[in-house]
């Protein structure tokens, strides 16, 4: 399909999603940020879940989606504090729970472009997993209204899992005068009727 540059972001779809409603989002999602020239390819999976990789010398980002993903989707992440015991340290899984197919598309970029804006604001890019999924995490809370759960699916408070300044590592990058439009009025971009096969992915 055409590829579409909207506030900074070069966005290609490859999949059945709307490309207008997932070009606002993202381009939603990112309006408080400097992120440059970025390009995003969305494509379907080749059997995983979902997969997402950043380029940094390319300045590009593939978010691979999976087409047998049914909804609500509870997505695994690396946003809980680390717990100590006799044998060392772990991390629980919290869960998000993902309504649709551009939810997932949403987080997975947003982890990618955490990676991006951390690389671009000259800042150690290594071992950044859980600033990274806390960063697209804060915005599917705040956004969407998503339920973050703990493993025995529990909703969990919000002190147990944002406690860390994902923003502010990266505040060299923040836009002085951050759009108004928020991701969730994106995410209302009128969108056409399901074409035949279509996944069903549009309820929010």
């Amino acid at each position: 399909m055409e590829a579409r540059k909207t506030n900074g972001v070069d966005l290609q779809n490859r999949t059945d999603l709307d490309d207008e409603r997932l070009r606002a989002m993202c381009a939603a999602a990112v309006r408080s940020w400097r992120t440059g020239q970025l390009k995003v390819c969305v494509r379907y999976s080749r059997g995983a879940d979902f997969s997402g990789s950043c380029y940094y010398n390319e300045g590009r980002i593939f978010v691979n989606l999976g087409r047998h993903l049914q909804f609500p989707y509870r997505m695994g992440t690396h946003i809980a504090r680390a717990v100590t015991g006799r044998d060392g340290w772990w991390k629980p899984i919290y869960t998000v729970d993902l309504a649709n197919g551009y939810q997932v598309v949403l987080f997975v970029f947003l982890h990618e472009c955490f990676h991006w804006l951390v690389k671009r604001a000259r800042r150690n890019p290594r071992q950044k997993e859980s600033m990274c999924d806390r960063f697209a995490t804060r915005l599917l809370v705040d956004g969407y209204g998503v339920t973050v759960r703990d493993p025995d699916s529990r909703p969990v408070p919000r002190e147990a899992w944002d406690f860390q300044d994902v923003e502010g590592f990266i505040s060299v990058l923040r836009r002085k005068r951050p759009a108004a439009l928020s991701p969730a009025r994106a995410a209302r971009v009128p969108c056409p009727p399901p074409r035949q096969q279509q996944l069903l992915l549009f309820d929010l």
